[in-house]
């Protein structure tokens, strides 16, 4: 299950903070712009709303960290979640199998970025490509969905993130400007637009 906000300018943070956990609270708070504050917030409600409507689960989640910071929900290692977030929209995606994703803003290339994170034959793809600024984007989401996948959140093999068995699936929203992707999870894994309202 995949769940999306993208009105993030119409959520209301100090309406979420009761529905946050404890450990998420603070975390949210230490997020010095209400951007931040709203995205953390946001990201995490989606979370609960899956929990509530795929499995019938109340309760606010409290995370556990793996060895390289990846979460997990404590009391069901057996349910596995991943979220991710950007100026414009937040993401959740939620399965019995392992699963990452990623969400971007389309934004201006930077050609230091891309020989940075991309091997010879993505940097032909990118550069040959009708809009360049919007391939690097889809690139660049699969290659975090794959490394959140694995649990190992961005390394130095970067360049070659793509290279293994692991593929990722892309969606992107031209009107509002954002592009994400994700990988492993069920194979049905259906999309959700949560903008209707908070939680309930």
């Amino acid at each position: 299950m995949i769940y999306i906000n993208d009105d993030i300018a119409g959520f209301d943070f100090e309406a979420a903070l009761p529905l946050l956990s404890e450990q998420r609270r603070k975390e949210a708070l230490r997020y010095t712009f209400e951007l931040g504050r709203k995205l953390n917030a946001a990201a995490y409600l989606l979370l609960r709303q899956g929990l509530k409507e795929e499995y019938g689960i109340s309760d606010a989640p409290v995370f556990g960290f793996g060895e390289k910071g990846k979460p997990f929900l404590l009391g069901d290692v057996d349910l596995h979640f991943n979220l991710s977030h950007c100026r414009t929209a937040a993401v959740c995606a939620l399965s019995r199998h392992p699963v990452g994703i990623d969400v971007e803003q389309i934004r201006p290339l930077h050609e230091s970025v891309v020989r940075y994170t991309m091997n010879d034959a993505e940097i032909s793809r990118i550069m040959s490509a009708e809009n360049p600024e919007l391939e690097f984007v889809k690139l660049w989401t699969q290659k975090e969905a794959v490394l959140k996948l694995r649990g190992t959140g961005i390394t130095d093999d970067i360049k070659e993130a793509l290279c293994g068995e692991e593929h990722a699936h892309t969606v992107v929203n031209l009107e509002k400007g954002y592009v994400f992707s994700i990988s492993g999870g069920d194979e049905d894994m259906v999309f959700k637009n949560a903008n209707l309202g908070l939680f309930q």
